[in-house]
């Protein structure tokens, strides 16, 4: 997966993906997104870590995957798995301090809907 998908992984390619489907893809999605960017961004991340976390965001920013984006409900469930396994391997390397600033990343993409951006519970989903 890793060689495979990193490729599509620049900041900028993130950038216009979150602005462009953020609010298609929810709070919960953008929010694993703004993790893994963040981890990545750590400069004690290992390069392994940084690599894998390419791979994922790559998948991500990519238009065709398994399940197409643009599919109401469904389009960003695959995208959603590759984070969430992202997430786990890298779990290590989530601290608090850049759950917070994902956290309040998310909060401000969302803040007219009345999602809880990065909950508890979404935490526990992945693993960290």
């Amino acid at each position: 997966m890793t060689s495979d998908y990193s490729r599509y992984y620049t900041p900028e390619a993130l950038t216009t993906k979150i602005r462009k489907f953020a609010k298609k893809a929810g709070s919960k999605v953008t929010y694993y997104v703004l993790l893994l960017y963040n981890v990545m961004n750590n400069k004690s991340t290992p390069v392994s870590a940084r690599l894998s976390i390419a791979a994922a965001l790559g998948y991500f920013i990519l238009p065709t995957d398994i399940v197409p984006d643009l599919l109401p409900i469904l389009g960003f469930t695959d995208d959603l798995g590759v984070l969430l396994f992202a997430l786990k391997k890298v779990a290590d390397h989530v601290t608090p301090e850049i759950k917070l600033m994902s956290k309040e990343k998310c909060l401000q993409l969302f803040r007219l809907n009345n999602e809880d951006p990065g909950s508890e519970n979404w935490d526990k989903e992945a693993g960290i």
